[in-house]
């Protein structure tokens, strides 16, 4: 796993919600980090915490990795922009058709049982505020990774994946199937 070849990674996750959108098949933009808001592990970023880390990938002709579920062994995409803006880390890239895990990210996404981004990074800068949060100013991005269960909930996506017409009918009907088991799920546990 990618904990063992780097120690010290550590991850973000970040809810997909309005922030996320998925177009054109499968294109995927948004939010991975937003600035300033405290996460379930007490942790905030803060602006300008990527700078260096984006740079030092650009000036080394490196990308930062799209990655499912943190598994470094199942890449399913491109992220063809990662950028800092006022509001957080921003990428836009996509999602692989013509990989197994891609077909199945967007028709989870789609059928809205995978609604995270989840960031891996390392910490260089850190400082403990006066409620004992974590400040993270400086962080050193590895990969942004689509997630089961993020850990930042202010960002939310509202995404619709458009299936190649070739596969559209069986991603629909996957979609479907999911989005049925997951209604049985929460209906049976309810009961």
């Amino acid at each position: 796993m990618i904990d063992e070849m780097c120690p010290g990674l550590e991850r973000k996750f970040c809810r997909l919600g309005e922030e996320i959108t998925v177009r054109d098949g499968a294109l995927i933009e948004g939010y991975a980090s937003v600035f300033g808001k405290c996460d379930q592990g007490g942790d905030v970023v803060e602006c300008g915490a990527y700078g260096r880390s984006l740079t030092a990938l650009e000036t080394a002709g490196r990308r930062v990795k799209m990655l499912w579920q943190h598994d470094p062994a199942q890449p399913i995409g491109v992220w063809d922009e990662v950028r800092e803006d006022e509001k957080g880390l921003y990428v836009k890239g996509r999602i692989l058709t013509d990989v197994d895990k891609g077909r199945e990210a967007l028709a989870l996404i789609e059928a809205g049982a995978i609604d995270g981004l989840s960031i891996g990074y390392r910490t260089v800068r850190a400082r403990k505020d006066d409620k004992g949060r974590r400040l993270l100013s400086e962080l050193e991005l590895w990969e942004v990774s689509l997630v089961t269960f993020p850990m930042l909930p202010d960002a939310r996506v509202g995404a619709k994946a458009e299936a190649p017409e070739a596969d559209g009918d069986l991603l629909r009907d996957l979609a479907a199937a999911i989005e049925d088991a997951r209604r049985s799920l929460v209906s049976g546990s309810s009961g």
